[in-house]
């Protein structure tokens, strides 16, 4: 197999005219029969590694994904483009199932879908073997890792499909790993022989914001009115309860939202995850149970108004918004009581002293990336072993936050927090540590007599909300810890280094001023001429009303990108509409005639 026969698929099929970096070297590999352990940031085209080498291979491609709710949208997406796919899985009758089955029997199908469980049963097996298979595919293959996620065990259980099919190449693919779960990964499904592709992690597209955290509704609500109104996002939060009264606040606000998390019933998931494919400007708010394998193109933020557990679940998170590589936003609003929170849940968390470690770690990373001084996404694609030069489109670039010498401040409120345990037998937590610092005689104060401590008064040179800032940052730097279920401050051995044997504290300054979105560096493509802008509108349109009547999301029509640039190039003729990326031979035949007319408003 030649690279110019699997160039010629890519415009043909696909409409492009040349592979995303790294993409080529993969297609080539596996098309010629080798194994791959792929790993690409999610919107940086992972699916046509494997979907180009089941096109020209012979036999079907089998890939292998946990996303049932999902695959009906997969395969209508590869369907538009003339592509012959089929899925199995639960959500099938028997006759819709034995349908599929006698197609791939008859070599009828490029490409089939299957969940990781039913390759753990004897019939799917029987009937792969009864057919010619192309190559296997295990898509969000970080799945096996101990991190993990709720399709572990079938995911385990892949290893063996080499042992089955020895002569049939393997393909594994996810959005993020670490150099621990790389190893792990290919450990586990058999794949240390494999070649091991490892593309850049970089989303420019993607704006990084951390804000300190102050009624964090009302300032979501502040960015969507003033930055993305009429947007499609996805709003996370931690708790099943905090997502029902987002979407309900969000509503109320005039914008249109809907719940998902895992405590509604399968049809209203169902219902609100297909409004999100098919809709534009609707907002998802949801608990980490949503976004895995959305394929959503033109979502333009995801917001976290709760701090993520790790960095892994942060950059796959925020990398579900721009998936088409315009401009799009990662705002996370952060403050003292997620650190609590989470140091919390890992102290009452399951598992030996390892897995909280482990835990711990986690938390610890994600904690330096809300904390850093640098480069947001430097320090991010750090995390995951790739160097990077400061970005100019984060938070931390476009308003450099200062750093000040915060020795003597920990020493107070480290003092504070030893004197209540030594002199009063007693430990509080932030509010009434606080109230100390700035000698506030609040009843409680005085009740205790806390206004007779030696401490009492010694940080009136810091605002509250600065003390707050404090024991946050101390927090996170391990200085300071939190006991019980009130969250009550206490010290750790580290505290002993600060208050008595000279180690410096430095802490971050929150910059004054909100930094509101700047324009990416490569968004000045994405700006449309004045003339165009009408046209792109009328293509919207023409989108929507045909993927309504075909019961699509409408990005499987076209995505917003070749709008973009049809609008902007106005084709005159069918030969003109061919060369524009994303326009492959099925859509142009499908939809060319259709798309000239709107184009021409006629």
């Amino acid at each position: 197999m030649t690279s110019a026969e699997t160039l010629g698929v890519l415009n043909r099929v696909f409409g492009y005219d040349s592979f995303r970096e790294g993409q080529r070297e993969i297609v080539d590999h596996v098309s010629a029969g080798g194994d791959a352990l792929v790993l690409m940031p999610t919107g940086g085209g992972k699916s046509l590694c494997y979907q180009i080498p089941a096109l020209v291979r012979d036999g079907v491609g089998v890939v292998i994904s946990p996303l049932i709710a999902l695959m009906q949208d997969q395969v209508d997406a590869l369907r538009a483009l003339g592509v012959r796919a089929g899925f199995l899985n639960s959500t099938q009758d028997p006759d819709e199932r034995r349908l599929v089955e006698a197609e791939f029997l008859a070599g009828e199908l490029d490409l089939l879908y299957l969940a990781p469980e039913r390759l753990r049963s004897e019939s799917a097996l029987r009937l792969l073997d009864r057919g010619t298979v192309a190559l296997f595919a295990i898509d969000e293959a970080h799945c096996v890792a101990q991190w993990g996620h709720d399709f572990r065990p079938d995911y385990l259980a892949l290893s063996e499909l080499h042992e089955r099919w020895p002569d049939v190449p393997r393909i594994a693919l996810t959005a993020t790993a670490t150099k621990a779960t790389h190893a792990e990964i290919a450990a586990r499904l058999g794949l240390e022989d494999a070649r091991h592709f490892v593309a850049s992690f970089d989303r420019p597209n993607i704006q990084y914001r951390i804000v300190p955290k102050n009624e964090p509704r009302k300032q979501l609500l502040e960015l969507l009115r003033t930055e993305h109104s009429g947007d499609a996002g996805i709003v996370y939060c931690l708790s099943r309860k905090s997502v029902e009264e987002t979407a309900e606040f969000l509503v109320r606000s005039g914008f249109d939202a809907v719940p998902y998390h895992a405590g509604l019933d399968a049809a209203t998931r169902s219902a609100h995850q297909a409004r999100f494919l098919r809709e534009d400007g609707l907002i998802v708010v949801a608990t980490i149970a949503f976004g895995m394998g959305i394929d959503k193109p033109d979502v333009r933020f995801v917001a976290h108004l709760d701090l993520p557990k790790s960095v892994e679940g942060y950059y796959q998170e925020t990398g579900r918004a721009g998936r088409d590589g315009l401009p799009s936003t990662a705002w996370l609003a952060y403050g003292l009581q997620d650190v609590v929170q989470q140091r919390k849940l890992i102290d009452a968390s399951e598992g030996d002293t390892a897995h909280r470690r482990k835990l711990g770690a986690h938390l610890d990373a994600m904690l330096a990336l809300c904390e850093t001084v640098e480069c947001r996404r430097v320090q991010l694609l750090a995390y995951f072993g790739q160097s990077a030069s400061p970005c100019g489109n984060c938070d931390t670039c476009l308003a450099p936050p200062e750093s000040w010498d915060g020795t003597v401040a920990a020493q107070k409120l480290l003092s504070t927090v030893v004197r209540l345990r030594r002199e009063r037998g007693q430990k509080f937590g932030t509010g009434q540590i606080v109230d100390i610092l700035l000698g506030k005689r609040t009843t409680k104060v005085t009740q205790h007599r806390h206004d007779e401590l030696s401490v009492f008064g010694v940080g009136a040179d810091l605002r509250d909300g600065e003390w707050r800032g404090v024991v946050r940052q101390l927090l996170a730097q391990g200085l300071l810890a939190v006991e019980g279920d009130y969250g009550t401050l206490v010290t750790t051995e580290a505290s002993d280094e600060v208050l008595y044997q000279g180690r410096k504290v430095m802490l971050r300054r929150e910059p004054e001023r909100t930094i509101r979105a700047a324009k990416p560096k490569r968004a000045a493509a994405t700006e449309l001429p004045e003339h165009a802008a009408p046209v792109f509108e009328r293509l919207r349109a023409w989108r929507a009303a045909t993927a309504k009547e075909q019961g699509v999301p409408a990005y499987v029509i076209f995505h917003d990108a070749t709008l973009r640039q049809i609008a902007a190039e106005s084709p005159t003729s069918l030969t003109q509409l061919g060369t524009v990326s994303g326009v492959g031979e099925n859509k142009l035949a499908k939809y060319g005639r259709q798309v000239l007319d709107a184009v021409s408003g006629s």
